[in-house]
Formats: structure tokens, C-alpha cells, sequence
């Protein structure tokens, strides 16, 4: 028998390393296996699977490449990664499938050890020399697995290369859980489609959303804990400036006040780092060898936060820097000792497997959904019924717009039009919001001599399955605690009805204690400060709604769309305090006469 061939692919463990989430078949996931006949069956030469991170994307893609080896339908395989350290990662659990890769193969070398079934490279490794790569595929009956494939579309290069170097493939596997761009880029050998809009969207052949997976029980549910607080800052004009996270600000604004919230010195983030590892601290309670990771904007800033958690913790945290020599070590080392933290800049944003991570903290300007996604996907990974992930933002509304959609499957879009045909009225206007939001950068108040003068920071909510829980009242801090403490090992049926009782009742003791307090003072709203006002509003009429979406099961972005149209006016983060207060009394009539 050939040597480059796997004695017997059908004993592939179910996932790398030797482990299944539980309730999933023997040999392979469900979804795996549903994935691979429907493979099997089609016998295609380009094929799209879309799997949320943490479901198991290199066991599905290592089993299709046993199997045709095993049939001698190819002959070699080149792994595409984003980044050297996965390509170390894709070797080895290639060698535990009986398929040996080879992750330090460069175009320039042209020929490899015989020893090697195939080649692990990067993107930026095919664009430099796409040449060579095309060459050694024209020259065996070469199976492509291109992991993360939206990456191909990351600079035109990079694009060029892959379709360069890959045209004469035998076959191409494409692998991605976020098949979708902040550009329109075309992503190489995806398959677009004109929709009934007009604007071509990518189209998968297989999908596995984090939804399917979080039923499934092969992915953990994900808790987001949400921090404001004040912010104080000097602009490069020297002009100084004051502002809550969370609140409505301009796209500038926004960027400055997360900025100064992210500097290293300021109180913000040692009081976020603290939670951390209180919530890090629970968990461990249930799972252990529960570990931690910080994903940081730079390297001078991970090691502050690094020095930051040493003096909090007494334990020196594992730092790793882009793509440094000893990344892939030590990255290794985190994943099977049991230390508590790790602190990384975008190392380990995507593919990266450590799958004890429980306990995240999103520390990074980065604000894209791809990043965010790919992001909280380190945080997901099953080892067995029950775990939960524990998720630290920024309360930007940005992100938290990504925690409250991590269950929505998205689609690569080129070209999308504004238009107001399908009767939305508000079509236009969020159309163009959201490009504002996703333009490059911000201004250039951001540059020079923008100074960080301090920070507090202040609990915020929950977010969970699209439902936001805490009331942000004087409180606060004990809803903190109280959330800090929620247990580490819980079904998302459990967290949710948890996360639902904990804030009827906090709300319940808030009521009481405006009752108490207005019986002897008969204070009114009209004596708060008009920011405070509109931010008890905003945080009374979103736990209402998530109430209603727990009634009805209508998503929350249903029900704010619902009620904007029926009373008008633009989203609520931007509605005026009678647009609330209106919004506030009919949500409270639809619950009176029990409205489905």
C-alpha cells in the first residue's frame, strides 16, 4: 500500500485532540458525518462548509482527505492557513489521522521531505511565490483544503495568489465560520448568488451555525458581560473630553472613549481584569483547569495587562506576541498545564484550539463582526455537558450587537444596495449607519497626541442569547457579584431561566425601593440629570423586551423594529426620552392584554 495513504480513515478520532462533545456518535459528530456523505455523494471539485469555530472544521476536512487518499482519487494535499502557528496546528492533528504535513515547506524550496503527503503554508507564503505552488499542484492530483477562506479575500494579492496557484487543483476544500467580510472582496473559488434583491451572496454547501452546535451540545453557551463606566481624555488639539461608554456618541467619540477605556493605566481595565478573574475564579470551581485569555490591540499593551494580572493574580500569565518564534510553544504549554491566564494581541483570535479556554476578555479597538466572531470562537470549544463561557466587552453598542447575534448565520454580500423596496422606511437609514460604522479608522483625533486622563468602570448588563439582563440600577454592584457568581456548569436552557429570575428580581427590589424612597421624599425623574434619565429608560425598555422575547420568542430585534414601527422614530440607542417612555407603555399594554 502507498505510505502516503491512511491505513484505515474510518478510525479517525471524532475530534483533536481525541476528544467529543458529549452525546456525539463515536466516530464522527453528526454534522461531520452528514457533511462528509453529502461530500461523498456530490464528489465535487470545489466545496464550501461553513461551521461555526469550536464545532470541528479540521476533523471534518482531515476525514474527506482520508478518504480520498483512500480511494486514490488524489495524491497530495496543501493546507492554506492565515497564520504559521496554525499550520503547525494542521500537522498535527494530520499526523494523528495518519496524514503527514509538512508546516515549514516555502514555495522557494519547491520539493518535499518524501516522507510528506502534502504542505501546510500560509496565504501571505502562496502570494509571495504562487508560481511554485501552481507547479507542484499541476504535478500530483492535489486536494486544496483552504482553512478560513475569507482570508483569501484580505488584500487583492493575496486573492490573486490563491487563484494563481490553485486553479488546476483536483479538488478544493473550503472551510470558514464566518463566511462573511467587511469588503467586497470576492472570496477565491466561492460560489456567489444572485439573490431576489439583486446583490449576490455567497453560498455554502454545507452549514453549521453556532446555534445548531449550541443544541447540539458541541459548542458552550456564551455570557457576555458588559462594562460602561466614565471616560476622560485630551485630543491631539488639546481640547479635553468627557463621555460614558455606552452612550449615543459619533463614530469618533465612540473610538476615543474605548480607547481610553483599553489604556493599561487607567482604572477601567484593572477593574474589568479584576471581574475576570473573580468569574475565572467560579468557574474553576466546576471545570478545574479552567483557563483565561485577554486578547489585546498591541504587543506594549498585552504586557501591561501581563503585569496588571501578575500583581492582581501573584502568577505570571502567559504573553504571546503576533506571530514570535516561540508563539506555537508556548500556546501549547497554556493548552495543557493549568495556569490561569494568557494574554495575546491577534495570535490566537482564529483556529487557534485551546479548548479550556472559559474566560475571556475582549480588550482590542478591533470592532469588525469577523474579528468579534472569531474572537469569542476561542471561548467555545465543548469538552463535556454543561460548560459555559464567560465573555468581558466593552459596552460598545457595536459589539454588544455582535454578542446579541452570535446565533445569526451570515453570508458573504458583494455590492449590497440601498433601497427602500421592501416597504422598510428605515431601510435606507440603517444601511447607511451601518457603513458609517464599518468605514475604516475613525478621524484623525485618534493620532498624535491623543492622552488617556482616566477611567472608572461601572457594570453594565448581561447579554445572553440575545437578551440583555441587569437593570443598571444603584445596584449595580451587587448584580455584578451576583452575576460574577452564576455557576460554571449549566445547560443554556438553565442560564437563561437563571439569568431571567435573577433580573425579575432585582427589578422587583428596584420597584420596592422607588416605592419606599417616593413615599418619603416623592422624588421625580424630572430631578435626574437628562443622560441619567435617558439611560434608566433605555435599560427599562430593554428588559422589557428581552421579557417579550422570552414570552413570545421573537427575536429583540423584532420587537424594537415592531415598535419603532408603530410609533416611530430611529433605534432606541438614539430615540429621545418620550420616544422611550411611549415605546416603554406599549410594550406594557402588549403584555397586559397578553399580545402574541
Amino acid at each position: 500500500m502507498d505510505s502516503h495513504v491512511p491505513a484505515n480513515p474510518a478510525v479517525l478520532p471524532p475530534a483533536y485532540p481525541d476528544r467529543a462533545a458529549w452525546g456525539t456518535a463515536s466516530k464522527l459528530r453528526a454534522w461531520q458525518a452528514e457533511a462528509l456523505q453529502l461530500y461523498l455523494d456530490s464528489n465535487p471539485r470545489d466545496f464550501l462548509a461553513v461551521a461555526t469555530p469550536g464545532a470541528g472544521k479540521t476533523t471534518f476536512a482531515l476525514t474527506v482527505a482520508a478518504e480520498l487518499l483512500h480511494r486514490r482519487q488524489i495524491e497530495r494535499i496543501t493546507v492554506v492557513t492565515p497564520t504559521e502557528h496554525l499550520k503547525v496546528q494542521w500537522a498535527e492533528a494530520a499526523d494523528r489521522a495518519g496524514i503527514a504535513l509538512d508546516p515549514a515547506f516555502a514555495g522557494r524550496r519547491g520539493k518535499t521531505n518524501k516522507d510528506y503527503t502534502g504542505v501546510a503554508v500560509t496565504y501571505a507564503g502562496i502570494a509571495v511565490n504562487p508560481l511554485a505552488f501552481r507547479v507542484r499542484t499541476e504535478r500530483f492530483k492535489t486536494l486544496v483544503i483552504l482553512d478560513e477562506v475569507h482570508h483569501g479575500g484580505d488584500a487583492l494579492s493575496w486573492g490573486d495568489g490563491v487563484r494563481e496557484a490553485f486553479e488546476p487543483a483536483a479538488r478544493r476544500l473550503c472551510l470558514t465560520g464566518t463566511p462573511f467580510r467587511s469588503d467586497d472582496n470576492p472570496i477565491p473559488f466561492v460560489t456567489y448568488e444572485e439573490s431576489h434583491d439583486g446583490v449576490a451572496r455567497s453560498k455554502a454547501d454545507y452549514t453549521y451555525g453556532y446555534g445548531h452546535a449550541l443544541r447540539d451540545h458541541v459548542v458552550r453557551p456564551v455570557i457576555f458581560m458588559s462594562y460602561s463606566g466614565e471616560m476622560r481624555w485630551r485630543t491631539k488639539a488639546g481640547d479635553e473630553v468627557a463621555a460614558r461608554l455606552g452612550e449615543p456618541l459619533t463614530k469618533d467619540l465612540t473610538a476615543q472613549a474605548l480607547r481610553t477605556a483599553l489604556d493599561p493605566a487607567g482604572e477601567w481595565m484593572g477593574a474589568v481584569l479584576a471581574a475576570a478573574d473573580k468569574r475565572l475564579t467560579e468557574v474553576r470551581r466546576h471545570m478545574p483547569d479552567a483557563g483565561a485569555l485577554v486578547i489585546s490591540g498591541d504587543q506594549n499593551t498585552a504586557r501591561a495587562y501581563a503585569k496588571t494580572l501578575r500583581e492582581l493574580t501573584g502568577e505570571s500569565p502567559t504573553v504571546v506576541l503576533s506571530d514570535e518564534k516561540a508563539a506555537s510553544k508556548k500556546i501549547q504549554k497554556f493548552s495543557e498545564d493549568e495556569s490561569r491566564w494568557m494574554v495575546a494581541v491577534r495570535m490566537v483570535s482564529e483556529g487557534v484550539d485551546v479548548p479550556r479556554l472559559a474566560v475571556g476578555v475582549y480588550a482590542t479597538p478591533t470592532s469588525t463582526p469577523l474579528f468579534f466572531a472569531q474572537a469569542v470562537g476561542r471561548f467555545v470549544r465543548a469538552r463535556k455537558r454543561g460548560e459555559t463561557a464567560s465573555v468581558f466587552v466593552p459596552s460598545v453598542t457595536r459589539l454588544l450587537g455582535f454578542a446579541a447575534e452570535m446565533e445569526v448565520e451570515r453570508d458573504h454580500v458583494l455590492g449590497r444596495k440601498n433601497s427602500n423596496e421592501d416597504g422598510d422606511i428605515f431601510a435606507l437609514e440603517d444601511d447607511l449607519l451601518k457603513q458609517a460604522n464599518q468605514a475604516e479608522g475613525a478621524s484623525d483625533e485618534l493620532e498624535g497626541n491623543f492622552e488617556a486622563l482616566g477611567s472608572d468602570a461601572s457594570f453594565d448588563r448581561v447579554v445572553f442569547d440575545g437578551g440583555d439582563y441587569g437593570t443598571g440600577g444603584d445596584n449595580a454592584t451587587d448584580e455584578e457579584l451576583d452575576f460574577l457568581g452564576l455557576p460554571g456548569l449549566l445547560e443554556p436552557d438553565q442560564v437563561r431561566e437563571l439569568l431571567h429570575k435573577r433580573q425579575q428580581k432585582s427589578l422587583a427590589a428596584q420597584k420596592k425601593s422607588s416605592r419606599s424612597a417616593s413615599d418619603r421624599e416623592d422624588p421625580t425623574p424630572t430631578e435626574l440629570a437628562t443622560h441619567e434619565q435617558i439611560g434608566l429608560l433605555r435599560r427599562e425598555l430593554n428588559g422589557l423586551v428581552a421579557a417579550w422575547h422570552h414570552r413570545t420568542g421573537q427575536p429583540h430585534g423584532v420587537i424594537h423594529n415592531d415598535l419603532r414601527r408603530k410609533l416611530g422614530g430611529p433605534a432606541a440607542a438614539h430615540a429621545s426620552s418620550i420616544q422611550l417612555k411611549e415605546r416603554i407603555e406599549l410594550i406594557r399594554d402588549w403584555a397586559t392584554q397578553r399580545r402574541a
